[in-house]
């Protein structure tokens, strides 16, 4: 089997990557971590954070960006900061409010991210999403998640967070069902921890982590596993630590 590339959303410390970037990418390194997603780059350029990162031995697992950032004039100006970056795959976290309030602005979305696709294509670049919670409510007696996936082009990653999922709803079974329903799509997956009474971290929790990562591989195509903690039992950097400590033993 090849090794599992784990990376870190830095989003989950973002605090201490607004104090000291490169002190906070240097403790990321030393926590065993293959690569970053990054959540906002902090004033810096991209061929200062491509140097920071190569400076350490870490990759870029992927960059979260505003729908609006792949629009207009504006697209242009992502593909270029991401080319220099060295980054392959450009994930949309969450829409505006104004794109969930019914099927045909589910739609509208999926209109727009079929477009960035295929811009995106001749440059090695994909577009995804990534889910929260509402993407599991039905909305015209249909899931969001299902809106997107099914009328999407099959190169748009389907970035499946197992936490925001969970919590709304989504049992192991019908994460099965959605790798089934859209193989090779999971490129990028987030490792979220699930807990009913919250704060838990990877390992500690209710997701079956060697079942999750055994769907990946059969039927995911994933080719990232992204750590990403949003509720900190303990300091942020200590959380992402002992995530990865965690991760490492249910994979041993």
């Amino acid at each position: 089997m090849t090794k599992r590339r784990i990376a870190l959303q830095l989003y989950s410390v973002r605090e201490d990557c607004a104090k000291d970037l490169p002190g906070t990418l240097q403790e990321v390194a030393k926590m065993g971590y293959d690569g970053v997603e990054f959540a906002g780059y902090h004033g810096r350029s991209a061929r200062d954070l491509r140097s920071m990162l190569e400076d350490l031995g870490l990759d870029v697992a992927g960059t979260h960006v505003g729908i609006e950032t792949l629009q207009g004039d504006r697209l242009r100006d992502s593909i270029e900061f991401n080319r220099v970056l060295g980054n392959q795959f450009l994930i949309v976290p969450s829409l505006p409010d104004e794109m969930k309030v019914s099927r045909s602005s589910w739609l509208r979305a999926v209109h727009i991210l079929n477009e960035v696709a295929d811009q995106l294509r001749p440059e090695g670049m994909q577009v995804g999403y990534h889910n929260h919670v509402i993407e599991f409510q039905p909305i015209e007696g249909e899931l969001p998640w299902d809106i997107i996936f099914s009328n999407t082009k099959k190169d748009v990653v389907m970035q499946f967070d197992t936490g925001n999922a969970m919590a709304g709803g989504v049992s192991h079974k019908q994460i099965t069902e959605f790798f089934e329903r859209y193989p090779q799509r999971a490129t990028t997956v987030h490792l979220k921890e699930y807990s009913k009474k919250g704060g838990a971290l990877i390992g500690e929790g209710e997701v079956k982590w060697k079942e999750f990562f055994a769907i990946c591989e059969s039927m995911g195509g994933t080719e990232w596993y992204i750590v990403e903690q949003e509720q900190y039992p303990l300091d942020p950097l200590e959380c992402a630590r002992r995530g990865k400590e965690n991760l490492d033993k249910i994979l041993m």
